[in-house]
């Protein structure tokens, strides 16, 4: 009983974390919007919702598609998910960017469930809104090339930084609490990999690092080569046919 009681609480403050961060990330890009962004795209409530939630689901189905890298234990692959995310965050802005993160990760959870103990989730959500929260930021202050090549290096490189950082404190003890393992039963996972790994920190610098750089560097490049023509086909507000005007006789 003692057990399971210490069970519901690990995981109920799981929640309450997932909860509180989902709250700040949707505050601080709501103030960015309604601060800092002067200028932004109007766009209807439906079609606002309509667009948000495509991304989101293109985004979830590149999630389930998972390639293994071989320098990190096998509970870390590579997914290109975050780019529908830019696009999301890129045309209707800050806050669609990070609501589209957690629709796609609920939608991921339908279409595949979890086999992290939402560990997996939980991280794939935070983590991306480090790439997606300042590259939308930055790109929305200006609007041009510069400006986006700009915010997606930032969002790269904070998506690294906060990644390893984040796993390190947070991530792999909890999954490891969470799955009744010691944590150096993940770093040996690690070791298995790469000799070099020999500890927490080493599994973050050797593993964890290279894997968000390598998909940040993927997904900014992808977005800057595609955005603009991905928004001109998809995402234009078609103009209303005009009835021809009878001639005068």
């Amino acid at each position: 009983m003692k057990n399971l009681m210490q069970s519901v609480k690990e995981n109920l403050s799981f929640v309450a974390i997932c909860l509180l961060i989902f709250a700040a990330l949707v505050l601080v890009a709501w103030l960015f919007e309604r601060f800092v962004i002067k200028e932004r795209r109007k766009i209807g409530g439906a079609r606002y919702v309509a667009t948000m939630g495509m991304c989101a689901a293109l985004g979830a189905v590149l999630m389930v598609l998972e390639i293994p890298v071989f320098f990190a234990p096998p509970f870390y692959k590579l997914d290109f998910s975050e780019i529908p995310m830019l696009f999301c965050s890129f045309y209707l802005g800050p806050v669609a960017g990070v609501l589209a993160e957690l629709l796609k990760n609920l939608i991921k959870l339908l279409l595949k469930g979890t086999s992290t103990a939402f560990v997996g989730e939980f991280a794939n959500f935070a983590v991306s809104c480090a790439l997606v929260l300042p590259a939308s930021i930055l790109y929305h202050i200006r609007k041009t090339k510069k400006s986006a090549l700009v915010g997606l290096a930032t969002g790269t490189v904070m998506m690294t930084v906060f990644g390893s950082a984040f796993n390190a404190i947070y991530l792999l003890p909890k999954f490891a609490a969470l799955y009744g393992m010691p944590l150096d039963a993940i770093v040996a996972m690690g070791s298995e990999i790469n000799g070099a790994i020999h500890s927490v920190s080493t599994l973050v610098l050797y593993a964890v690092a290279p894997l968000n750089l390598l998909k940040g560097v993927v997904v900014s490049a992808m977005t800057f080569l595609l955005y603009k023509r991905i928004e001109r086909v998809l995402f234009r507000k078609k103009q209303p046919v005009q009835a021809p005007q009878a001639s005068n006789p």
